[in-house]
């Protein structure tokens, strides 16, 4: 016959071995293996570049020369207007051309999205009147600190409408740099300037 108080110790043991109710365990809340996500929120698309060729070499007639934030630089920038064209994929493409004081010209092929803060492409360089693709380049992030700074001010002031993340149209665009300016007016509904 077994004690009583061996009994007593081998139902003690007995019971603390046994797996307890998940009521009184401490992981009694198993997560999931994904964070829940809001059934409001959607995959978004994913963007992809569409094809690019490359203009023709700019001519004077068809520059449009803009000013650019900052203290004065040693270039003033003009986009070639009618080679300017916003493709499918929302890239804004131009040739820019940068003339230095004594009347020399960099001229490149570039292209902007109009992401949240600001995105750039090099294309090509341009040289005795032809231009040469660069090598496959990625997207870069336009930087608010550039010496030159036209490329923040394309994308803040020129090219895409502010919160929206889009481009301007074609005309918009154009007549702000003709301008020198967008309207305060344009993209609110009102009358523009």
């Amino acid at each position: 016959m077994i004690e009583p108080s061996r009994l007593l110790v081998a139902l003690v043991l007995g019971t603390l071995a046994a797996p307890l109710p998940a009521a009184f365990r401490d992981d009694a809340f198993v997560p999931d293996q994904t964070a829940p996500t809001p059934s409001s929120v959607r995959e978004g698309e994913h963007w992809s570049e569409g094809g690019t060729t490359l203009p023709p070499w700019p001519q004077d007639a068809d520059l449009i020369f803009f000013p650019v934030d900052g203290p004065k630089g040693l270039f003033r920038y003009a986009i070639d207007g009618r080679n300017l064209a916003i493709g499918e994929d929302e890239v804004v493409r131009y040739t820019l051309v940068a003339e230095s004081a004594s009347g020399a010209r960099n001229v490149s092929f570039e292209g902007i999205r109009c992401t949240a803060n600001g995105h750039y492409r090099l294309y090509a360089y341009g040289a005795a009147g032809r231009f040469t693709p660069v090598a496959e380049t990625d997207w870069l992030a336009i930087a608010k600190n550039d010496p030159d700074g036209y490329r923040d001010d394309l994308w803040r002031t020129y090219l895409c409408v502010p919160l929206k993340f889009v481009p301007r149209t074609r005309p918009e665009i154009l007549r702000a740099l003709e301008r020198g300016r967008v309207s305060r007016l344009e993209g609110t509904g009102f009358m523009a300037d």
